[in-house]
């Protein structure tokens, strides 16, 4: 199932979760919402290091997005196959551009309920797209959940269109 991102936007999206599994963007749940409290400097010299990486990529192998896995371990393999994953929305946000007249968004659900958010939460969100290997298909195609973790027993589900107004 796919996702629309329509409204006010220069670029209206069409989003399809079913292939992000495949999409280096993806995180784990665990590492979405690991604790920030505990940053040592390994982690910030690992940080830092990935920092420099993307701005080579970004700047003289001018890299195209998504960023697509070229290969895969055995190791990669079983993860995917037993993981589970979300991906940040904020690439699709900026891709899409939003106006900036634009004050909210309204997430347009399964039962064709809606939930209006701002657009600061819309841009730091995550949308869990993969349970346990496998694409979300209770209340699915994404949940959504809050960067800050304010939601996570209780995330957004259902969600099949996103409106910004």
């Amino acid at each position: 199932m796919i996702i629309q991102l329509t409204g006010k936007v220069k670029y209206p999206l069409t989003l399809d979760p079913t292939v992000w599994i495949f999409d280096d963007r993806k995180v784990t749940f665990e590492q979405a919402f690991e604790s920030k409290d505990v940053v040592s400097e390994i982690d910030e010299g690992k940080e830092l290091k990935k920092a420099s990486e993307r701005w080579n990529q970004e700047i003289y192998q001018q890299r195209v997005k998504p960023p697509v896995n070229k290969s895969i371990n055995r190791y990669q393999k079983e993860q995917i196959l037993n993981g589970t994953f979300l991906m940040p929305i904020y690439d699709f946000i900026a891709t899409s551009e939003i106006n900036e007249e634009a004050e909210q968004a309204k997430l347009i659900l399964m039962n064709e309920e809606s939930i209006s958010i701002s657009i600061n939460q819309l841009e730091n969100a995550y949308l869990l797209f993969a349970e346990n290997g496998k694409p979300v298909k209770e209340n699915g195609p994404v949940h959504l959940f809050f960067r800050d973790g304010s939601n996570r027993e209780e995330p957004i589900q259902g969600i099949t269109k996103i409106i910004v107004e």
